[in-house]
């Protein structure tokens, strides 16, 4: 008999306040839970995921694979979050996927939508800017790596720079997804009056079901690293001084 072989995911977003953990088991979303956002990242985990898993009487050492948002999003709550899944990672013998959370948002969007979608992911990237990308959704199966082509790859800038670069270079944008989207929705009517604005939904169980079909680029826990695409402020300072 063929022995069918199980693929246990633990999953964290800390690419926002309040972030998410998920449990995935193969392509199937166990649990998904929003973070505690009243206390900071160092503050919750690694608990949070550690309790999830208890919840479902899965031990840290029977997880198959980590995954981990890579950014972009707040430089702490990146920090910590990757730092704790390579903590996990590495105590139990596992390699990680990092996932970016523009990904991850843009194929929890693209799920129910048809062929041809163009999705604009904009993530609140503070100081009056957003973190964004385009993507049009394909006729492939949800969450497979030919499900989304990426239109305009991630950048950050003002919204009205960004807007004006979609009306002249890119096909409509159907829908809008994400906190920088909500923030900035007056913006976005004015010139895309007809795309809908969607809230961000919670991304980790995308993030371990993506991170099943990537498992192939999995990566021991010192590998990992960050999409910042904002350079980190203490960059930009030492830069100035020299």
């Amino acid at each position: 008999m063929l022995k069918v072989y199980r693929m246990r995911v633990l999953a964290l977003d800390s690419t926002t306040r309040a972030g998410s953990v998920a449990l995935v088991d193969d392509c199937r979303v166990v649990d998904e839970r929003s973070g505690d956002g009243s206390r900071t990242h160092a503050e919750r985990l690694p608990h949070e995921l550690v309790a999830l898993a208890d919840a479902h009487n899965v031990a840290l050492a029977e997880i198959d694979l980590y995954a981990v948002a890579a950014g972009p999003g707040s430089f702490t709550g990146l920090r910590i979050g990757i730092a704790t899944v390579q903590g996990l990672a590495f105590v139990h013998g596992r390699r990680i996927v990092g996932i970016s959370a523009l990904d991850a948002l843009a194929h929890a969007a693209s799920a129910t939508a048809a062929p041809g979608t163009v999705i604009a992911i904009w993530m609140d990237a503070h100081r009056r800017d957003v973190f964004a990308a385009v993507y049009r959704v394909t006729a492939a199966a949800p969450f497979s790596a030919a499900r989304l082509e990426e239109l305009d790859g991630p950048s950050v800038d003002a919204p009205a720079s960004i807007l004006s670069r979609l009306a002249s270079t890119q096909p409509s944008p159907d829908l809008f997804v994400g906190d920088g989207a909500e923030s900035f929705a007056r913006e976005i009517a004015a010139v895309f009056p007809s795309a809908r604005i969607v809230a961000p939904p919670l991304i980790a169980g995308a993030i371990g079901r993506l991170a099943v079909e990537r498992a192939n680029d999995a990566v021991d826990p010192a590998a990992v690293r960050p999409l910042y695409v904002r350079r980190p402020d203490a960059e930009i300072g030492r830069d100035a001084r020299l």
